[in-house]
């Protein structure tokens, strides 16, 4: 049976999110991407896996405007429709106005700022008025007012976070902040969100809810997912391609069934020889998947 994420992936197998080609970004004498390319379809759920320094969060800040490889060429289509731009170097700022968004490994939220205010921040990057507007309670500006606290709670009520609206951030506990990150980056309005580690030190609980939210983001919301995540249970789960890196190299690429059983991913993370780990992975048993209840997302189609 063909799941509703393979379905939208087979559909837009032409349409282009990301096209990564050949990029290398070094600092100094050290390489931290070496000759990169993939291509990312959109409506799927792209993981990019790898062990410790494998260069998956510096591919991300390429992605973003963070860092300007040296080599190569990384053309972007945010959203259905538009035509592919090169975002090589481009600031982070204009890259989030051409449909990305992204959470951060370390959380980065306003800890000083309540749940809704931190939402109101990724939706006011889209609205128009300015300070003096504010200062002036123009009457355009008072109504995107309203619009932006009305849009925040839609979100909040998204990632399951309604009732904590008025907390601090720094109040929540820590699978909450997660889901508030997301939260404040569906609010840009994006067509694809990068999620970095979105896992990282949540409860088995936790775990399933997030895999739940990010089938849901992706099902029912079209939005495209390119998630770097060490859990491997929540990538088998939710992907529908897997990108492996190791040492900034791209050493395998396909389903997440042929990843589990791809010797040189199997080597990549045990530290033995390929021939070893084509033994290793005739071997092994297959990675126990989350459940996630059909309430959460609605997962198959016919």
């Amino acid at each position: 049976m063909t799941t509703v994420g393979q379905s939208v992936t087979a559909a837009h197998a032409d349409d282009i999110v990301f096209d990564v080609d050949n990029v290398t970004l070094r600092f100094g004498g050290v390489t931290s991407l070496n000759a990169v390319s993939l291509q990312m379809h959109r409506g799927e759920i792209l993981a990019v896996i790898g062990p410790n320094g494998a260069g998956k969060t510096s591919l991300f800040n390429s992605l973003t405007g963070v860092y300007t490889p040296q080599e190569g060429s990384i053309m972007l289509s945010g959203r259905a429709g538009d035509p592919p731009i090169s975002v090589l170097g481009m600031p982070t700022h204009k890259v989030n106005r051409l449909g990305v968004a992204r959470t951060f490994q370390n959380i980065r939220l306003f800890p000083a700022l309540t749940a809704l205010e931190n939402v109101k921040v990724g939706v006011e990057t889209r609205q128009k008025s300015g300070p003096v507007a504010a200062m002036l309670g123009m009457p355009w500006q008072r109504r995107e007012e309203r619009e932006s606290t009305a849009s925040a709670y839609a979100l909040l009520r998204r990632v399951g976070l309604e009732r904590r609206g008025n907390d601090l951030a720094s109040s929540l506990a820590y699978g909450e902040q997660r889901r508030l990150e997301i939260a404040r980056a569906l609010g840009t309005s994006p067509g694809v969100i990068l999620l970095d580690e979105p896992a990282a030190g949540t409860n088995p609980a936790e775990k399933r809810e997030l895999a739940g939210l990010i089938k849901s983001i992706n099902i029912d919301d079209r939005i495209g997912v390119l998630l770097i995540e060490h859990d491997m249970k929540l990538v088998m789960t939710v992907a529908d391609r897997i990108v492996v890196l190791n040492f900034g190299q791209k050493i395998a690429e396909g389903s997440p069934e042929q990843i589990q059983r791809d010797p040189a991913v199997v080597a990549a993370y045990l530290g033995t020889s390929t021939e070893q780990a084509t033994e290793q992975a005739a071997q092994q048993p297959d990675v126990q998947l989350i459940e996630v209840a059909s309430d959460e997302v609605e997962g198959e189609a016919p």
